[in-house]
């Protein structure tokens, strides 16, 4: 591990209020004693206590660089467990990165992205979970998305694989004990608590692998495809959704041509929307390239909304709509339902098992509805949580599929009265894998690999 001293700007370089750059590591103090100059040239920085706040000058030798607020932590209570000093200065752009190249040239490197949070994780303040929780902070999208990172950061990742571990961890022991002193510790009737011990690990790590769809809606959000036939309403709900004007909207049926993608905050819910080409027979080569993409992006959305008019008589190209969000999640729009109707909702309903609101794009009839709707189709009706555990990263996912298929396998042993050993192995295979989400024995280049995905300064 490095352990030379490392400097980044920590807020965006742009013309703000203030901005920030940190630095880490051994030599930060005899680098601040020879940049930094207080009001009466007095005080000396390195022997100043810990979490206070300085005011002064960083200078270059004889000339001022800029008036400035410098903060000390001492190892090992900062971010990084190691000294760490920030100093907070006008946010223009230029004179920021002067007090950067000045940092470095009295001894600092520019560090790597997120080589703070690194540091963070190789001295022992966060696992690697929660240091990934750290740029899925960043990365946010939404209100539920900031609620389970900032969870995961708090340590619920951390202290549920900690507590799985343990339980395997006591198995193993008492195998490997039973095993070598079988004159004074009898393994008769083990294998029925070992049994319900596998099971009940088997119980909660399958719920949340089950639950990780959720964790990626949370994350990523709704992948959400707007449908139906020219006209039929889909820019307008677009808009509305939007609360804006983002589409054009005539009475000229095939003016969206292309798919167009926006992503919303709906009540709560990201909603990753692309609102489609009308699907429908043309001869029109650009607007059949457009139903062409249309059809497409439907396959990989994760909610369909069905845009259908109600003032028209349904045809073949309903029938085939239809037919293409048979065997997805869909809802289907009765649209224009505050004009006097061509085709019944019951019509409607004796073609298809999907869920139909009655809807207008005029009137904002339905909007609660289908909110609540995909509430209920992705969170069983409740989008908020406390201390559930929502996994969010597919790398957790797939240690959690892997810890599985080993504790599966333990059962089958113990079912066959298989020798022991056997079952230790796959218990130790189980055990080894959580240890990678939380950071324990994972190749370096895993590591760095992750970390290369944070932004500067972090």
């Amino acid at each position: 591990m490095k352990t030379d001293t490392i400097a980044a700007i920590t807020t965006g370089l742009s013309n703000a209020g203030i901005s920030i750059i940190r630095i880490s590591g051994s030599e930060v103090f005899n680098i601040i004693d020879l940049i930094y100059q207080s009001k009466n040239r007095n005080k000396i920085l390195s022997k100043e206590k810990s979490h206070t706040i300085h005011y002064g000058f960083i200078v270059d030798g004889d000339q001022i660089v800029d008036e400035v607020m410098v903060s000390i932590m001492r190892a090992p209570k900062s971010y990084t467990r190691e000294d760490v000093i920030e100093i907070n200065c006008h946010g223009g752009i230029v004179v920021t990165k002067k007090i950067l190249d000045t940092v470095v040239k009295y001894g600092a490197r520019i560090a790597d992205p997120g080589e703070f949070t690194k540091r963070a994780f190789l001295n022992g303040r966060i696992d690697l979970s929660q240091a990934e929780a750290v740029i899925d902070i960043i990365n946010a999208r939404n209100e539920l998305a900031l609620k389970n990172s900032i969870s995961q950061l708090r340590g619920n990742v951390h202290l549920f694989i900690i507590k799985q571990r343990e339980m395997i961890l006591r198995d193993i022991a008492f195998i490997e004990a039973a095993l070598d002193d079988p004159e004074h510790i009898s393994i008769d009737g083990f294998n029925d608590t070992l049994m319900e011990h596998v099971e009940e690990e088997c119980k909660v790590i399958d719920r949340l692998i089950r639950e990780s769809e959720q964790g990626k809606i949370i994350k990523e959000g709704v992948k959400t495809v707007i449908v139906g036939k020219p006209n039929a309403g889909k820019s307008s709900l677009l808009n509305n959704l939007l609360g804006e004007d983002r589409a054009i909207v005539t009475d000229i049926a095939g003016t969206t041509r292309d798919t167009l993608e926006e992503t919303i905050n709906f009540n709560g819910i990201c909603l990753n929307i692309i609102d489609t080409a009308g699907i429908r027979d043309t001869e029109d080569t650009i607007e059949k390239i457009g139903v062409e993409k249309a059809i497409r992006v439907t396959k990989d959305a994760d909610l369909i909304l069905y845009v259908m008019d109600s003032s028209t008589k349904m045809d073949d190209n309903d029938n085939a709509i239809l037919t293409m969000i048979q065997n997805k999640k869909a809802i289907i729009l009765y649209n224009k339902s505050d004009l006097e109707p061509v085709v019944s909702m019951k019509e409607i309903e004796s073609k298809t098992d999907k869920n139909i609101i009655a809807f207008s794009t005029v009137g904002n009839i339905g909007m609660s509805d289908l909110e609540e709707m995909i509430k209920e189709m992705f969170f069983s009706g409740e989008i908020f949580f406390n201390d559930e555990i929502y996994i969010t990263n597919a790398r957790h996912k797939q240690a959690l599929i892997e810890a599985l298929e080993s504790l599966k396998q333990v059962k089958l042993s113990i079912e066959a009265t298989m020798p022991e050993d056997f079952y230790s192995i796959d218990l130790m295979n189980a055990y080894e894998v959580l240890g990678n989400i939380i950071g324990e024995s994972v190749e370096e280049d895993l590591v760095n690999m992750i970390f290369k995905e944070f932004c500067m300064g972090k």
